[in-house]
């Protein structure tokens, strides 16, 4: 089975013919792409594939003789004046920092160390192991244990004092080739340092918040693909959807709208104004055989 970006061919009659490739500005390492080759742990990995270029990271598949990993590759184009690779290296860092936090946990990325490119250690990417699979697919139908495994995944993830925050994305669970769960993108999650009383005394009710949203999107999921497993509809989660989900819906929806307008405007996107419609995508649809 093969992870792959798939571009979808047509959105209408005419496709994203009028969609254009997207701007520097636009790119998070402007006109350049990932490097072709890196070097991980002392080995040499080439680039076999692009999955997604977005404002925020480029993420790429690399093979070595004996491993594939996917290594993003955080922004550095200036905006304007303004420098950014600050951003990249704090971005790197912080989904770094949780997945060493993180690290043991089966069906958790496992970190591959430092990239380096020519010999130097590119301090705005990261690196883990490639998760032979695809993401869950909408009306996908999962074996009986899969969402009880994707239920104790997520049960240590906040053991150790983190909530994954971007659950709501389906894409964030893959199901790999012998069906099994795994929860990946920890780039906008939230931890608490371990070793800071303060920071747990001040922040555990945010953790634990946002941790309760991570069980209502786990919930939904579950509800869309195997409701039969927890007698509830969708008409009951919305029902049970918490206000402060409630809350964030209001600002997120009308954000996203603006985005997609602007993307459409700059001739970026087609009329939908759906990441599919790019000349290259923007999301990195995974590829079930």
């Amino acid at each position: 089975m093969s992870n792959a970006a798939v571009v979808c061919s047509h959105e209408s009659a005419g496709g994203h013919a009028a969609a254009r490739p997207r701007p520097a500005t636009f790119r998070a390492l402007g006109a350049s792409d990932p490097p072709a080759t890196i070097t991980l742990d002392g080995e040499t990995f080439r680039r076999v594939e692009i999955l997604k270029h977005d404002s925020w990271a480029a993420t790429a598949v690399y093979r070595s003789a004996t491993r594939t990993a996917k290594c993003k590759f955080n922004r550095t184009q200036r905006i304007g004046p303004v420098p950014m690779r600050w951003l990249g290296r704090a971005l790197a860092a912080r989904e770094r920092w949780f997945m060493d936090r993180l690290a043991g946990i089966e069906g958790t990325p496992v970190s591959l160390g430092d990239i380096r490119v020519g010999g130097d250690e590119v301090t705005t990417a990261i690196a883990h192991e490639w998760i032979e699979g695809h993401a869950l697919a909408e009306g996908e139908h999962v074996d009986d244990w899969f969402f009880p495994q994707l239920e104790a995944i997520l049960d240590e993830v906040h053991r150790r004092g983190v909530a994954h925050v971007d659950l709501h994305k389906r894409e964030n669970i893959l199901v790999d080739d012998n069906g099994r769960p795994c929860l990946i993108d920890y780039q906008i999650s939230f931890g608490i340092p371990t070793t800071s009383p303060l920071a747990r005394t001040l922040l555990g009710g945010v953790l634990r918040l946002l941790q309760r949203c991570d069980d209502y999107h786990l919930l939904k999921h579950r509800v869309k693909h195997r409701s039969d497993q927890v007698g509830l509809s969708l008409s009951d989660m919305q029902r049970l959807r918490p206000w402060w989900i409630r809350a964030h819906r209001c600002v997120a929806i009308p954000f996203r709208t603006f985005r997609r307008r602007l993307l459409t405007t700059l001739g970026i996107r087609s009329k939908s104004g759906h990441a599919f419609s790019e000349a290259f995508p923007e999301v990195a649809h995974r590829r079930a055989a």
